[in-house]
């Protein structure tokens, strides 16, 4: 990467100081825990102020025109800050959205999320969903944050189509999450909507990344505050985390960390380079998003252990972060899902190799 680019980032990242001042506590994610809402809508329009939203959207349409390790930075730091505002996902899809709805989207106006999900464990965007006559008919799952979105993109069996929440015939049951949060149901009943052109392929592959930067941030932050802590909780009249079996611990969960950081930069420049074949891509986001969510469950369970006991109580900030590593790490595919396929384009890219 060049010192450009590098210096890009960086500044992108300090910008979120001001939404995800770390070493700051965590009052607004508990505030926001099992509440009335996901998030902040006014935390939301200055992320759009800042040109978040628009990172991945060309500068033609108005955004910043990015590319991946861009976005995969801001959702690193925001992970850190465990910023619940759906960010992935919303950027993600803003350049499929039309013109005017894209404006609206980009202000921070109107947050539009994707819908696209109609079986647990995978990133296909399974289509029973019907779109006729300009009319939807289905049921999508584990949307978060559905309860404040504005309108949603939905998958459908002839496309994609644009339906406003509050439309007649749009049922939204919400279930509540390990973090505070909540998981969408939509089911729609011969809903008007508008067509949309494209398809979510790319934004879902773009979103399993986003969450996988997103787990990494999550994760290093978990490990940074355990670090701290061992350093200076005493026992026996001393740190405990000059105990050597403590310290191999933590260089293990070190070694992990940087595992993944490495799988996800990997990721990010093999899906910047246009050329790239689409099975490399999906192999490249399969291995860094399996990675990340193995690993940020591994640490934050190790830290939550590492802590003591303590660390089991709900008014520790350290259990904020496995509680949310359970909830992003089956987002947009989970380990599992994302070792079988990248095991199968694997057997398929040796045999065609192999021919």
């Amino acid at each position: 990467m060049d010192s450009a680019r590098a210096e890009q980032i960086r500044m992108i990242c300090d910008s979120a100081a001001a939404i995800a001042p770390l070493g700051a506590g965590y009052a607004r994610i508990r505030g926001l825990r099992f509440g009335e809402r996901d998030f902040d809508r006014t935390i939301w329009s200055e992320m759009a102020a800042m040109g978040w939203l628009g990172l991945r959207l060309p500068e033609a349409r108005g955004g910043a025109g990015l590319g991946l390790a861009e976005f995969c930075a801001l959702a690193e730091t925001l992970g850190a800050a465990l910023i619940p505002e759906p960010f992935v996902a919303a950027a993600a899809i803003l350049p499929l959205l039309p013109d005017a709805t894209a404006a609206a989207a980009l202000s921070g106006d109107q947050v539009i999320l994707p819908a696209w999900q109609e079986q647990p464990g995978t990133l296909a965007p399974a289509i029973s969903t019907s779109f006729n006559a300009g009319r939807l008919l289905g049921t999508k799952i584990f949307i978060p944050a559905a309860r404040d979105a504005d309108a949603f993109l939905v998958s459908t069996q002839s496309g994609l189509a644009l339906v406003e929440a509050n439309a007649k015939d749009v049922t939204l049951c919400n279930e509540p999450t390990q973090d505070g949060g909540t998981f969408g149901r939509l089911h729609f009943a011969n809903v008007p909507a508008q067509a949309v052109p494209g398809t979510l392929a790319t934004a879902l592959q773009e979103m399993a990344l986003g969450h996988a930067a997103y787990l990494l941030g999550l994760a290093a932050q978990a490990f940074m505050i355990t670090m701290d802590y061992l350093s200076t909780r005493q026992q026996f009249g001393r740190p405990v985390g000059s105990f050597q079996a403590l310290q191999h611990r933590a260089a293990d969960l070190a070694v992990q960390i940087e595992l993944a950081r490495a799988a996800i930069a990997a990721a990010a420049r093999t899906l910047d380079e246009e050329a790239t074949l689409v099975p490399a891509r999906q192999m490249a986001v399969s291995r860094a998003k399996a990675r990340a969510s193995d690993m940020a469950m591994l640490v934050t369970r190790q830290a939550i252990q590492l802590h003591g006991g303590i660390g089991f109580a709900d008014e520790s900030d350290i259990g904020l972060f496995l509680r949310k590593s359970m909830v992003v790490a089956n987002q947009a595919g989970s380990a599992g899902f994302h070792r079988k396929r990248y095991a199968e384009l694997l057997h398929v890219d040796t045999k065609e190799g192999s021919g």
